[in-house]
């Protein structure tokens, strides 16, 4: 009988303080070209050249420009969620919605490469997302609605189609993000976020109150 194998010996090793700084480097960089310029117009050697590394030390973290997308997408997805799982069901319906509407205006300013990603992402289809969409995306929103729902049923908000609702505020928070560049001309240059903050604060008290 062979002799089971050393635990110690047969666990991976885990990654050294360089390899971790270069695959932070790889994907850092990769999210600055992915957002510009989307998947099919992002090469390796871009990748490459804005992490300072060769192509062949970047094909030795990452097997091609498809892992290094999804690995992003994925790292993505976890902070995309959890506004939306932020909802507390025992607060007060109108407040957890305008605090959803503030943490998603807040992700557009802290994250618009990242929003943008996600943007090109989903209107090339989602070829690597999809998955992601259905046993991630859907049941969670499809919680929500029901969740508001509720809230309307019981005469605590206004009656609004709660899948609507939620398309508005993705619509009307990610806006500043994916169009920065409209958003920078017609602002003339202004970072008004805290403009953004009160115009939606009021746009959907007004709508949502009962």
């Amino acid at each position: 009988m062979p002799a089971s194998p050393d635990p110690v010996s047969a666990a991976p090793s885990r990654p050294s303080r360089i390899q971790r700084r270069n695959r932070k480097r790889i994907l850092e960089a990769a999210l600055e070209v992915f957002s510009q310029h989307g998947y099919r117009g992002t090469t390796l050697d871009q990748i490459a050249d804005g992490a300072g590394l060769s192509k062949p030390n970047i094909l030795y973290y990452f097997a091609g420009k498809e892992e290094i997308h999804v690995t992003l997408l994925n790292d993505l997805m976890d902070a995309w969620l959890a506004p939306m799982r932020a909802i507390d069901p025992g607060g007060e319906p109108l407040d957890e919605i305008l605090r959803y509407v503030h943490r998603k205006i807040e992700m557009s300013r802290a994250l618009p490469r990242e929003s943008r990603l996600f943007a090109n992402e989903i209107l090339q289809g989602a070829p690597r997302m999809g998955p992601h969409l259905e046993t991630g995306l859907k049941p969670l929103v499809d919680d929500t609605a029901a969740l508001i729902a509720g809230w309307i049923a019981e005469g605590r908000l206004a009656r609004v189609d709660p899948l609507h609702l939620i398309f508005s505020i993705w619509a009307t928070t990610q806006h500043y993000a994916d169009f920065d560049a409209q958003v920078q001309v017609l602002t003339e240059g202004g970072d008004d976020y805290d403009g953004a903050h009160a115009f939606l604060d009021t746009l959907y008290r007004r709508l949502l109150a009962p």
